[in-house]
């Protein structure tokens, strides 16, 4: 089965322009870019005033750092230039501030001072570039312009790699869903085989829903994880699957089985895990059929397996197993009680099944199992139609 992915179409970047503000995408209402001119000295910001406008920015004159960080916080920048040396606080400490706020509006570095340890500071630091006064006209527009084209070249990055995160996120979660869907359907399927199986082995009806109830509830209190616990309860519901390979006149056989027939049934387990081993979301399920009448003290089948050898997994569905057969009605004698169910599993401790997973099952009341089973003979009974929604 396969789910049809559309492929996801790329956002294309577009073409870089100066003329758009680099910092939003936005262009203002002139068309024109907000350029914000930090200096202390009048003349300087006359000066430079008079180049920008005349090449068609709009600016805005400031005299200190502190003017420069509130302008910044109230208007729509595309570019600041900015003096070094200015009265409240040294431009490099203002270059730091506008791009701790807003790393992607440029900063032009201007001043006097000749020194290329400064000039290479500011450029370490952030800055666009370095103008030294006085300042030539045509320098000066070609320092713009890059400067801007560089700053609205990031801004494109940035927005073409949030939408493409975006989609990212959207087709994975589309393929996350379609895989729990899928995932969904061949839970269904093994629970129509499950129920299949019990349908054959009509002494055993319903066992596969119970022991599978049984062995969660007893994973929880353990405290396993919610990924060990569905895995093990699959393994929980689908242990006898082996049997759908064994021969009706042994399966249904009503007397005891000879020697030969004996043989024959214990290769259930090793036949259900032939059957999940090739399915790769059951390979941890199919350790757990394989191992599922093992016992702790090195008794069981079909490898012998002792102690921790036997995976956790098949050592907790052996007591949920246990209490299952020894609380349901057989042909050949009446279902006992949970508290007698509970004392024999207490006497089999460290030889049949885990003395850790004991504890944890007696420390669980007796009420808990039978309100289990009575839930989940009612659900059985709903999903057969035999009892009314």
């Amino acid at each position: 089965m396969s789910f049809p992915i559309k492929k996801p179409e790329l956002p294309v970047p577009r073409q870089a322009s100066f003329e758009e503000g680099p910092n939003s995408g936005d262009v203002t209402a002139s068309g024109t870019t907000m350029v914000l001119v930090v200096d202390d000295e009048a003349g300087e910001r006359a000066v430079l005033c008079a180049t920008l406008e005349q090449q068609g920015h709009t600016v805005n004159l400031v005299s200190s750092g502190g003017e420069a960080l509130r302008a910044l916080e109230g208007g729509h920048y595309h570019l600041v230039l900015t003096e070094v040396d200015l009265r409240d606080m040294s431009g490099i400490s203002l270059l730091d501030e506008i791009h701790e706020r807003n790393p992607l509006l440029p900063v032009v570095m201007v001043s006097a001072v000749r020194e290329i340890s400064v000039a290479v500071d500011a450029m370490r630091r952030g800055a666009c570039d370095y103008l030294v006064k006085p300042i030539d006209r045509e320098q000066l527009q070609s320092t713009v312009a890059r400067a801007l084209e560089h700053s609205l070249t990031l801004t494109e990055h940035r927005d073409y790699k949030q939408s493409l995160e975006e989609m990212v996120g959207a087709r994975t979660d589309m393929l996350r869903q379609a895989l729990e869907d899928l995932e969904n359907s061949y839970d269904v399927t093994l629970e129509a085989l499950g129920d299949a199986l019990d349908l054959k082995d009509s002494e055993t009806e319903g066992h596969s829903r119970r022991v599978t109830g049984y062995t969660i509830a007893l994973a929880r209190a353990m405290g396993l994880s919610s990924v060990q616990i569905k895995v093990i309860a699959r393994g929980a519901f689908l242990h006898d699957i082996g049997k759908m390979a064994i021969p009706d006149h042994i399966l249904l056989k009503p007397g005891k089985l000879n020697t030969e027939e004996r043989a024959i049934m214990r290769e259930h387990c090793t036949r259900g895990y032939e059957i999940l081993r090739k399915i790769p979301f059951l390979t941890g399920a199919a350790e757990i059929v394989f191992c599922h009448q093992e016992h702790f003290d090195g008794r069981g089948y079909p490898s012998g397996l002792k102690g921790n050898e036997i995976p956790i997994g098949a050592r907790i569905f052996a007591v949920a197993d246990a209490l299952d057969a020894i609380t349901s009605d057989r042909p050949y004698r009446n279902a006992r009680s949970f508290e007698e169910a509970r004392a024999e599993i207490k006497r089999c401790s460290g030889t049949q099944f885990d003395p850790e997973v004991v504890e944890v099952f007696l420390r669980l009341p007796s009420q808990l199992w039978q309100e289990l089973k009575t839930e989940i003979g009612g659900q059985s009974e709903r999903l057969s139609g035999l009892a009314p929604d």
